[in-house]
């Protein structure tokens, strides 16, 4: 079962099971700020023609670090090799991509357990985008909860982004049998049935299905929460999954305010399957705690991993369009540690 849009009912498991063609589009918040009417590009529009043509070729974007864990911005293309499932492959392109256009989605975790850290991140996120978005660059703004919603759809303003993030606020379904205690009914102190009220896997699904897919070039989710998953209809498998299928990389910066698990007797548990999807994609998880230096430090090694980057696009040897998964592996010279996703899904026929 997948949820249906950015604006997932609370009660997503009374859903009915619809086909992908039948999924709504993204809804923006009502109160969002006002977005881009433009009309989308007509079908014969070059773009597609474009990308129906180059379907067989994977575009790797990955980082280099020395062994220090400093980034590493001169490397060649004799500097570095690819292999799929093991096989060498042969590089029709590589580029330093420190300029090439950036679309990102940042996604806010606005459940009970993010009282305290909210404001933090509402101020360094909106700082990082103001530095962050360059003149072609596009970002967007989502926030989730008991809910996914759409806080702001694909801008190059950061100050529209930044006036949406302020808006954002707590919200625990206080009305729904939780009595208004972040947490309860809304968060991770469920009272009956079911836990329900972080839908991060379900945000990760919808972000990259409905957004990020039909975007071309470099891709990148910045997630903004303590890493736990309550309620969502997605599994984590599956939302990895989908965002590898969108060649978006994902960053988790795990924020947790730990006097919330302290209070409620609870364990942490997030890090674990917030590392999988960040190590899957080719991101990276950076653990701030609550501390909002670390937070602002976190935003600065982002920005400059995003424009350190490379791309390496090749056409597969396997050149069977079954769906399957394909390991890939990136080296770059001794001592080098290459950040890259660690494979994509071969496309099918029609797709």
């Amino acid at each position: 079962m997948r949820p249906s849009s950015l604006s997932l009912a609370v009660f997503l498991l009374a859903l009915p099971v619809v086909s992908p063609a039948a999924w709504a589009q993204l809804a923006p918040s009502p109160d969002a700020p006002p977005v881009s009417t433009a009309p989308a590009a007509p079908e014969d529009d070059q773009s597609v023609a474009t990308f129906k043509l180059q379907v067989n070729l994977v575009d790797l974007y990955f980082t280099v670090k020395d062994k220090s864990g400093n980034l590493v911005p001169h490397m060649t293309e004799g500097d570095c090799s690819v292999q799929e499932d093991n096989v060498p492959q042969t590089l029709k392109h590589f580029a330093a991509e420190t300029n090439q256009p950036l679309t990102l989605g940042i996604l806010l975790d606005t459940s009970g357990s993010q009282y305290r850290v909210l404001p933090l991140e509402q101020q360094a996120g909106s700082e990082f985008l103001s530095r962050v978005l360059k003149a072609k660059d596009q970002a967007f703004l989502l926030s989730f909860d008991v809910n996914v919603d759409l806080l702001q759809d694909f801008t190059n303003s950061a100050h529209m982004l930044e006036h949406a993030m302020n808006k954002a606020q707590i919200n625990t379904a206080g009305g729904n049998g939780a009595g208004g205690i972040p947490g309860a009914g809304g968060g991770t102190v469920p009272t009956i049935g079911t836990p329900k009220g972080t839908l991060l896997y379900d945000a990760v699904y919808l972000a990259a299905n409905q957004k990020l897919n039909q975007e071309t070039g470099r891709k990148a989710m910045i997630i903004l929460t303590d890493g736990d998953d309550q309620g969502s209809t997605t599994k984590l498998n599956d939302a990895i999954a989908t965002a590898q299928r969108s060649n978006a990389i994902i960053y988790v910066i795990l924020i947790a305010d730990t006097g919330f698990y302290g209070n409620f007797g609870l364990g942490y548990s997030g890090y674990s399957a917030a590392k999988k999807m960040a190590d899957e994609t080719g991101g990276r998880l950076i653990n701030v705690g609550n501390n909002g230096k670390k937070l602002e430090a976190a935003f600065q090694q982002i920005e400059d991993e995003l424009r350190t980057q490379y791309v390496a696009s090749y056409t597969p040897t396997n050149a069977k369009q079954d769906g399957t998964y394909r390991h890939v592996a990136v080296t770059c010279g001794k001592d080098m540690k290459v950040q890259v996703r660690k494979g994509y899904y071969a496309p099918v026929p029609g797709s």
